[in-house]
């Protein structure tokens, strides 16, 4: 299915004539416009506009297309008024883009202290910052970045990452080689366990692999379950091993409920970021986010 956005963007472009003025009033970025038009041109299977200096000037088919679907854009735009009106004090939205376990622990803590609404989204980072330069997100909590220039990104919260077991698992011969600084010990040994994963922490079992033994090659996981906070869970009820952020476990591991290994490498950290779109449709808002939830993070800073 067309994505919605593309139209909304064809729009805009083809009243303002001009990409610049086009991003003003989409409150997004120039390329993210141009990706938009660009993108609705291959759906649809010819140019819609020709690209002049400062200009836009829409094609015959674009002018086509312009008066078919002007009718239901307008219908949707007096909607979103009238339900944004009759809403609870007119509050704005939110989209943000994180992983579940940033929610979990960052964000529903301080849910009240939010006078706007939040739609929280769950996914791929790579795919998060894509729908951040195309307006789809205002904000994105995220450990990765990419090159666009047209997001900043504030560091806000690090943590060490640690090696935890469950409580039965025998690690003694783990632990007394990495005392000795036994590494090739450590390495077979390591492998021999039984290693959750989920697809947010792979990227950890990389460079653990990497920074302790010189390894590209890294030992896969037996169990790929939904975040980190399942394999948590995973840990209390069966035998095994991985590789969690301190800041979701440290806290387990005092309750008893997990086995600490080892804290690892110092250089394997798990470093987030706000990322953001430098013009921004929603500055106080974001701000507000920033500051409660760095207060929150600062609590789990070791």
């Amino acid at each position: 299915m067309i994505n919605l956005e593309w139209y909304r963007t064809f729009k805009a472009v083809y009243e303002e004539g001009n990409l610049t003025r086009a991003s003003e009033r989409l409150f997004s970025s120039q390329p993210g416009v141009s990706l938009h038009i660009s993108s609705l041109e291959s759906y649809v299977g010819y140019k819609l506009f020709e690209r002049k200096p400062r200009i836009m000037v829409p094609t015959e088919r674009a002018i086509i297309l312009y008066d078919y679907i002007l009718d239901a854009l307008q219908k949707l735009e007096k909607s979103e008024k009238h339900f944004r009106k009759t809403g609870k004090g007119n509050r704005k939205t939110l989209s943000i883009g994180m992983c579940s376990e940033i929610f979990q622990t960052l964000f529903e803590p301080n849910m009240k202290y939010f006078d706007f609404d939040i739609i929280a989204h769950f996914g791929e980072y790579p795919q998060m910052l894509k729908e951040l330069e195309e307006g789809i997100l205002d904000l994105v909590i995220t450990p990765k970045k990419n090159k666009n220039q047209n997001i900043s990104y504030t560091r806000f919260f690090n943590q060490e990452v640690w090696l935890v077991s469950s409580n039965n698992v025998d690690t003694d011969e783990i632990e007394k080689a990495i005392l000795n600084k036994h590494w090739n010990v450590v390495e077979n040994e390591l492998k021999n366990q039984i290693w959750y994963s989920s697809s947010n922490v792979t990227g950890f079992i990389k460079q653990f692999w990497l920074l302790n033994f010189n390894r590209k090659q890294y030992n896969k996981p037996n169990y790929i379950v939904p975040n980190m906070n399942s394999i948590i869970r995973c840990l209390q009820t069966s035998n095994g091993i991985a590789l969690i952020p301190s800041f979701l476990c440290e806290q387990e591991i005092k309750n008893k409920n997990l086995k600490l290994i080892w804290k690892c490498n110092k250089e394997l950290r798990d470093i987030v970021y706000f990322a953001k779109m430098n013009k921004q449709k929603a500055k106080n808002e974001i701000e507000t986010i920033e500051t409660i939830i760095s207060k929150e993070a600062s609590k789990y800073m070791l």
